[in-house]
């Protein structure tokens, strides 16, 4: 059974940080690209940043230089370092990995950066 579990949301104020994790079971991890994507209120589901199983890094342009998204295959684990948080950071943080048309979704946590 393929499990996706994210960690790490909580309350920030602007200009904090956060850092959220996805730990991955019942995968071969390290063969999967990993993303962090978002969800806002009454907008729709978009990439936030994501990975290549070989390490290469992307982002969407809103948060380039902000964000920092890095995987350890030993832990199974997909990080995402968020500083520099703004208002429209606000939304539920999904996990994803994909492989050869495979995607799993986690559950979510819910980032709010208000003041």
């Amino acid at each position: 059974q393929v499990q996706l579990g994210e960690s790490g949301g909580g309350l920030v104020q602007p200009g904090g940080s956060l850092r959220l994790s996805c730990a991955a079971s019942g995968i071969n991890f390290s063969v999967y690209a990993m993303g962090w994507y978002r969800q806002a209120p009454g907008k729709q589901r978009e990439l936030v940043a994501g990975i290549t199983s070989s390490g290469s890094p992307n982002y969407t342009y809103s948060v380039k230089g902000r964000f920092t998204i890095t995987r350890d295959n030993a832990k199974n684990t997909v990080y995402l370092q968020m500083n520099s948080l703004k208002l429209e950071d606000t939304a539920v943080y999904y996990c994803n990995a994909a492989y050869n048309a495979r995607y799993y979704w986690g559950q979510g946590t819910q980032v709010n950066v208000s003041s």
